[in-house]
């Protein structure tokens, strides 16, 4: 893990984004199925401590290679793990735990837009036309999957307070992944350790409120499991392969795939809970998938 990530296509780190997003909608569930045995502050702490206890015996050379670099830029590295780390991470368990997964994938489909965004405000890029058409293209697909092509579901339905949670939680997730451009010229072992133990740090104080009102977590298989799930796949993994992807083709195309959550969101449902899949996910997933790959098509 302390070896520089060799260079590749964009095919290749959009499959790569491709396994992050299914690893990401399975953390929504998780995190919705364990809401009345982990509380979610507590979630998030125990998340990010297993992380980092799995990337620390890596990370131990590459950290003593870049310690002047990581000392020169701790003020980016400060804010990305505040931001992509502890913030993100406190906002979406606690809006899971008022709110139900489909939710929480839909509000999430919000990302690209808000991408866009952050890069026009933050850096000044404009995006260009066929990357908005790209976003919307996406967005109407993840409609589709999320309302069931019904209009009688897309009337009923109503934001909660646990969905601005999740809302506040895109905003956060967009200038993580716009930010990241700043990101200093470290290893990947490093910025991960580094990142991941800075959430660790700011979500220990918010835990412990938890703890002082008598909640926490409660022991069993199903909460352990749970824990595990969230701290090997949706974060060690997903993270630095994500954090990979972003560097190779940006934030804006990466910031796109996060319309895949709702369609592997189903995609589970079905295969874990036996949900019936219809022609309508088929149709949002060309749609997604269009909306994906279009910029993409259009500069080869």
């Amino acid at each position: 893990m302390d070896r520089p990530a060799p260079a590749f296509s964009p095919i290749r780190a959009y499959a790569m984004l491709g396994l992050v997003m299914l690893l990401w909608a399975g953390n929504s569930i998780v995190g919705r199925a364990i809401r009345e045995d982990v509380a979610p502050l507590t979630l998030a702490l125990m998340r990010w401590s297993g992380a980092l206890a799995i990337v620390l015996p890596f990370a131990w050379r590459s950290l003593s290679r870049d310690r002047a670099v990581i000392a020169a830029n701790w003020r980016i590295l400060l804010l990305l793990g505040l931001l992509g780390i502890a913030a993100f991470n406190a906002l979406l368990y606690s809006g899971l735990a008022a709110t139900t997964a489909s939710n929480a994938l839909l509000l999430q489909a919000a990302v690209p837009a808000a991408v866009l965004v952050v890069d026009r405000l933050g850096f000044g890029i404009r995006a260009r036309g066929i990357e908005v058409a790209a976003v919307v293209v996406g967005s109407l697909g993840v409609a589709l999957i999320v309302f069931r092509a019904d209009w009688a579901t897309l009337i009923a339905f109503r934001l909660n307070p646990g969905d601005a949670l999740i809302l506040a939680s895109v905003v956060v997730w967009a200038l993580y992944t716009s930010l990241l451009r700043k990101r200093p010229a470290i290893a990947p072992a490093s910025f991960l350790a580094v990142t991941f133990a800075i959430g660790v740090a700011a979500m220990l104080p918010a835990a412990a409120t938890e703890w002082a009102q008598g909640h926490g977590i409660r022991p069993g298989p199903r909460a352990f499991a749970g824990v595990a799930y969230v701290a090997i796949f949706p974060s060690t993994i997903a993270y630095a392969l994500y954090n990979r992807a972003v560097m190779a083709i940006g934030p804006a195309s990466a910031g796109r795939t996060i319309a895949l959550l709702p369609l592997f969101g189903a995609l589970l449902a079905a295969l874990l809970l036996g949900e019936p899949l219809y022609a309508y996910h088929a149709v949002g997933m060309a749609m997604i998938l269009t909306g994906i790959l279009l910029p993409l098509a259009r500069r080869t």
